[in-house]
């Protein structure tokens, strides 16, 4: 049977200035473990540390541009677009530009904090 999920719930976000993340699916919101769908809002000039995460990370951009620094360089994710960042790779995520950045966020498996590996501050 179907099951309505109504609303998410708001997780605290790595990185400054602070962002909004809105958690639909996942380990949070409802206790998922295979997936995670979370709405991301980063404000202009918004950057969090690098990680090394364990699971695969989709990136669908709805406005601005998201900014992700790996291993063999930059890319920039606009408005439109998506991105892939395959578990064990190292990324860095940022939102440089003056409009910042709203995207959809799909982890599998479900994003955790202990599989994210975040770099040092």
């Amino acid at each position: 049977m179907p099951k309505l999920i109504a609303q998410p719930t708001r997780v605290v976000a790595d990185g400054e200035p602070p962002k909004l993340i809105d958690e639909y699916v996942g380990r949070v919101n409802t206790h998922a473990t295979a997936v995670s769908i979370a709405h991301m809002r980063s404000p202009a000039g918004w950057r969090e540390r690098g990680q090394r995460p364990e699971f695969d990370e989709y990136s669908l951009v709805l406005r601005g541009t998201l900014r992700v620094e790996h291993d063999g360089g930059t890319l920039d994710v606009a408005a439109g677009q998506a991105v892939l960042v395959r578990g064990g790779e190292h990324v860095r995520y940022s939102t440089p530009g003056p409009d910042g950045a709203e995207y959809i966020a799909v982890c599998l498996p479900a994003f955790s904090p202990t599989t994210v590996h975040r770099d040092e501050a």
